[in-house]
C-alpha cells in the first residue's frame, strides 16, 4: 500500500511539473500575442492620425468645414438644403440630353451626367461627369431658394479623353 501511495505521489508531482511547464509556455505565447496585438493597435492608430488629417485636409475646400458658408442658411436646417441642392443638381441628369449644366452634346448617342457633387461653400459646386470614353469636371455657381427651385450656372468646365480602353 505504501507503494501505491509513492507511485501515486510521484506521478501526482509530475503531473504538476508538466502542467507548470504547459502552463508557463501558454502564458509566455499568449504575452507575445499580446504585444503583437498592441503594436498592430498602435500602427492602426497612427495610420488613423494619418487618414484624420488627410480628409481634413481634403474637405478644407468643402462646406463640411466652412461655418461661415454654414451660417449663410442659418435660417434653414443645414442638412436639409444640402439634400435638396444635390437632389436638385443630381435630378438634372434624366433630361434628354443629359445634364444642361454640362454644355457638351451628347457623343456616340452617350449623353452626359453627373457622376459626383462636392458642395465647397453656400456658392460653388464642383462635380465630376462623363459620357462613356469622355469625362471631365465642372465649376457651378448656385443659389439657394427654400421655396423654389435652386438656380444652378455653370462657371466653367473641363473635358478629358480617356486613355484606357
Amino acid at each position: 500500500m505504501k507503494k501505491a501511495f509513492f507511485y501515486l505521489f510521484v506521478f501526482s508531482f509530475l503531473f504538476n511539473i508538466y502542467q507548470y511547464v504547459n502552463a508557463n509556455k501558454i502564458h509566455k505565447g499568449k504575452e507575445k500575442e499580446l504585444e503583437i496585438s498592441h503594436k498592430r493597435i498602435e500602427t492602426v492608430r497612427d495610420s488613423l492620425k494619418i487618414n484624420e488629417k488627410n480628409l481634413m485636409e481634403a474637405n478644407y475646400f468643402s462646406i463640411i468645414q466652412n461655418e461661415e458658408a454654414q451660417d449663410y442658411f442659418k435660417d434653414y436646417d443645414f442638412d436639409e438644403v444640402m439634400a435638396k441642392v444635390e437632389g436638385e443638381l443630381m435630378a438634372l441628369n434624366h433630361q434628354p440630353n443629359g445634364n444642361p449644366l454640362i454644355p457638351y452634346a451628347p457623343v456616340d448617342g452617350n449623353k452626359f451626367i453627373l457622376n459626383k457633387a462636392k458642395v465647397i461653400n453656400h456658392r460653388w459646386i464642383i462635380a465630376d461627369f462623363y459620357s462613356g470614353k469622355l469625362h471631365g469636371e465642372v465649376l457651378i455657381k448656385y443659389f439657394f431658394k427654400a421655396d423654389a427651385p435652386t438656380e444652378f450656372n455653370t462657371i466653367e468646365t473641363v473635358l478629358y479623353t480617356s486613355t484606357s480602353n
